[in-house]
């Protein structure tokens, strides 16, 4: 007998009744969860129903502006998106022009979802050479918002019907802050379809380098699948019923979210799964030992994950706090299944699954023992592990020489991976968050970022359609006019007399128009007579005030922070300053406020929840500034390629504590992963030996996990959206980072040069090394 057959032949310790038992409850478990996974993949396609893409749903009811977009529903039972249609001829804009566009204006007005008591006349600018016509949609009616695809649907028919039968040469484009948002909806439908087959491919590939198996792969994939649909299933009556706000960044965070932490979890318990099958005969016996061992450091990570997302619950913007429950709800539906249906997946499969794949028919010809293939181990075709108890750090030749020269040169490493860090920290002076105007926020040139560039250039006042709105008592509200046409940065009404006005009540004047058609051209000119203005409700009327520049630059905010400041000067006005502007300051100032907020408080749950699964305080204090270390490294290179390479204008405010979040809470997850093992080691070995064997065992797994997490980050930037590119470059490089330097050389250097001290207070730190 060879002695593989001696080994093979060595029986192995028989699992206790309990454990057998706890196998059945798993499969229970697991059977519940893939039939909620696999129903909930219906309501993946409708999370686009309940988004919320506009910037007023994001904001708390606290903000100026949404109590200024709250009262101007008693105005009106009809609130509407600003938008414009723009014409342009080269060579001049000619009769027939005119006349093409008086008759599809006809149609238009007849459209479902948009505002025909509205809709503007054609005016054409100084040189004569573009037309503009103001065609707000719908966006709110009887208190109801329209949803996304609806709204894409019906600026597609505006667009359509403006465009028809147009005489050559005479181009047409939509802009304004209507086609603008539309944009922005239009480019996150088919946002599952689009991330999941990248994400998809992308993680095939990497797991085919790192299983080198053909058949492996499927069952982390398909395991992420299910407990995305599980998420789906949870989180669509939430954002239906409006208990939390779901968006499309949200939704596509959410996908890409859900596959990484999924594949990343089903590595590790894979990895400790081969592991064991060295040593025991039954897959059974092998999937127990290693969901033992696995389950508390995946755990771990999930509920740090969990805890970090939920700090996001305190937000003031809506869309930042919805995120929190959004990715809570996908890492604790994917902790689940990966820990419940992967595990049932791999012993089935392994036990049957030769007959229902092809390929198992030809291992099965191959075999003439069936055995060898009925012990499951036909899953890590071609390199299955045997039966021959070498699971130590001998079977783990490059990693544990990689773990010798760390802990050789232990303060050199650490030294020169810190100043590495540090150099690349010195980059983050050079990274803008002063927003990103709308325009800025594509990669690419949607139809209505190149009609508002065509509009912007022809000469229009940048400001009309889109004004600033001021909830007044009406009692002042020609004190405020006063006080609103002295503001720099508002329209002068030398120039264009209706700049600040009464709101315009559009119901009545689409009836008193019809019997007095002169009165038209007047309203183009000036404020609406007093019977056409809104009446005070409760006391109050809106005020429009035209501003000089578009709505969404600097320049329009910093004009909302003087008129809030010269209103506020005039008593009993009681005024707020609202409108598209002001929603986006508001936004601004929130994601400022959310970010010195949150960022603390998640540091600080970070801690507890290490120390409570390390049981000291040293380690996790280390392990929370070497992260803290990696985060601001990496917003430091991402400056300069922001800078640089992508030449993007600008990032949004919000930008790096959604980097934070994500990579801060990632990111410890694989020290978590390194330091439970190397905690495990530690118990039988000492600290630095404990070190030593941690990262030799876990260094290939880990690092494979961090490429996958990093890869799938990197999917983001298939969509046109400069703000979710610039968080999927960010997270993706910043857990490379801390993947191959932090956990890989800082961490374990340094660990290995303060010794078991690293685990005061706790009892290991006294005993001997």
């Amino acid at each position: 007998m060879t002695e593989t057959e001696q080994l093979q032949a060595t029986p192995t310790a028989p699992q206790p009744r309990r454990s057998r038992r706890l196998v059945w409850l798993f499969s229970f478990i697991a059977i519940v969860f893939f039939l909620i996974g696999a129903s909930g993949g219906s309501y993946e396609g409708k999370l686009s129903d309940v988004q919320k893409n506009d910037n007023s749903s994001f904001l708390p009811s606290s903000a100026d502006s949404t109590k200024v977009n709250n009262a101007s529903e008693k105005f009106s039972s009809v609130e509407t998106i600003p938008g414009n249609l723009v014409y342009q001829r080269k060579s001049g804009i000619t009769a027939a022009d005119m006349a093409a566009i008086q008759r599809n204006l006809a149609t238009i007005r007849g459209l479902k979802g948009v505002a025909s008591d509205q809709v503007g006349e054609p005016i054409k600018n100084a040189r004569g050479d573009v037309v503009a016509v103001s065609v707000p949609l719908v966006g709110k009616a009887n208190g109801k918002s329209v949803n996304g695809p609806d709204l894409v649907d019906n600026e597609k028919a505006v667009i359509a019907a403006g465009g028809k039968d147009l005489p050559s040469g005479l181009v047409e484009h939509s802009a304004g802050a209507g086609g603008i948002l539309v944009a922005f909806i239009d480019a996150f439908n088919g946002l599952d379809g689009t991330l999941l087959l990248a994400a998809g491919l992308v993680i095939i590939v990497i797991l085919l380098f790192v299983y080198r198996s053909p058949i492996l792969w499927f069952f982390p994939l398909f395991s992420a699948a299910l407990a995305l649909g599980a998420a789906a299933l949870v989180i669509y009556p939430l954002a239906k019923h409006n208990v939390i706000t779901l968006n499309g960044q949200s939704q596509g965070i959410l996908s890409v979210l859900v596959i990484g932490a999924g594949t990343d979890y089903a590595l590790l318990l894979i990895s400790r799964y081969r592991e064991e099958l060295h040593e025991f005969d039954s897959p059974i016996d092998a999937m127990i030992a290693a969901w033992k061992g696995a389950a508390v450091p995946i755990a771990a990570s999930a509920i740090t994950v969990i805890l970090g997302l939920l700090c996001l619950t305190v937000a003031d913007l809506n869309s930042t706090a919805g995120l929190g429950p959004v990715c809570a709800v996908g890492i604790g539906c994917t902790v689940l299944v990966m820990l419940t249906v992967l595990p049932a997946l791999l012993i089935f499969f392994g036990r049957f699954g030769h007959w229902l794949w092809p390929g198992g028919w030809l291992l099965l010809a191959m075999n003439f023992r069936k055995r060898r293939v009925l012990d499951g181990r036909w899953l890590f075709w071609p390199r299955r592990p045997r039966l021959d108890h070498q699971t130590d750090i001998a079977t783990h030749g490059l990693w544990g020489r990689i773990a010798d020269g760390v802990v050789r040169h232990r303060r050199r490493n650490w030294v020169i991976t810190g100043l590495v860090l540090i150099a690349c920290v010195i980059a983050i002076s050079t990274l803008k968050t002063q927003g990103l105007s709308t325009e800025d926020s594509f990669t690419n040139t949607p139809e209505a970022v190149a009609g508002q560039h065509i509009y912007d250039s022809a000469g229009f006042s940048k400001g009309a359609g889109d004004p600033a709105n001021i909830l007044v008592n009406a009692d002042k509200a020609q004190q405020v006019i006063d006080v609103v046409r002295t503001v720099p940065g508002v329209e002068s009404t030398a120039k264009h007399p209706n700049a600040v006005c009464i709101e315009t009540d559009y119901a009545k004047a689409a009836v008193y128009l019809k019997a007095h058609p002169g009165v038209l051209r007047q309203l183009a000119t000036s404020c609406a007579p007093p019977q056409l203005q809104i009446r005070p409700v409760n006391g109050q009327v809106i005020i429009d005030a035209t501003l000089v520049y578009s709505y969404d630059s600097q320049q329009a905010y910093d004009t909302v922070d003087r008129l809030r400041a010269a209103v506020a000067t005039v008593p009993g006005a009681d005024a707020l300053v609202g409108g598209s502007s002001a929603t986006n300051l508001d936004i601004q100032n929130a994601s400022r406020h959310d970010r010195d907020v949150i960022i603390p408080l998640v540091l600080l749950v970070i801690l507890i929840v290490l120390g409570v699964v390390l049981r000291a305080l040293l380690a996790p204090i280390l392990l929370i500034v070497t992260v803290v270390l990696s985060f601001t490294a990496s917003l430091g290179v991402s400056a300069l390629f922001f800078n640089h390479v992508f030449h993007f204008a600008n990032a949004d405010p919000a930008f790096p504590l959604f980097a934070f979040v994500f990579l801060v809470a990632l990111g410890i997850d694989y020290n978590i992963f390194l330091m439970t093992r190397v905690r495990e080691e530690t118990l039988q070995f000492g600290t630095r030996q404990g070190i030593v064997r941690g990262l030799s065992v876990t260094g290939g797994v880990i690092t494979s996990a961090g490429i996958v997490l990093a890869a799938t980050f990197v999917v983001l930037g298939v969509l046109p959206i400069v703000f979710l590119a610039e968080v999927g470059f960010t997270v993706a490089f910043g857990v490379l980072l801390d993947t191959i330097l932090v956990r890989s050389v800082l961490v374990p250097a340094l660990s290995y040069d303060i010794g078991k001290r690293i685990w005061w207070p706790s009892r290991l730190a006294r005993t001997a090394d």
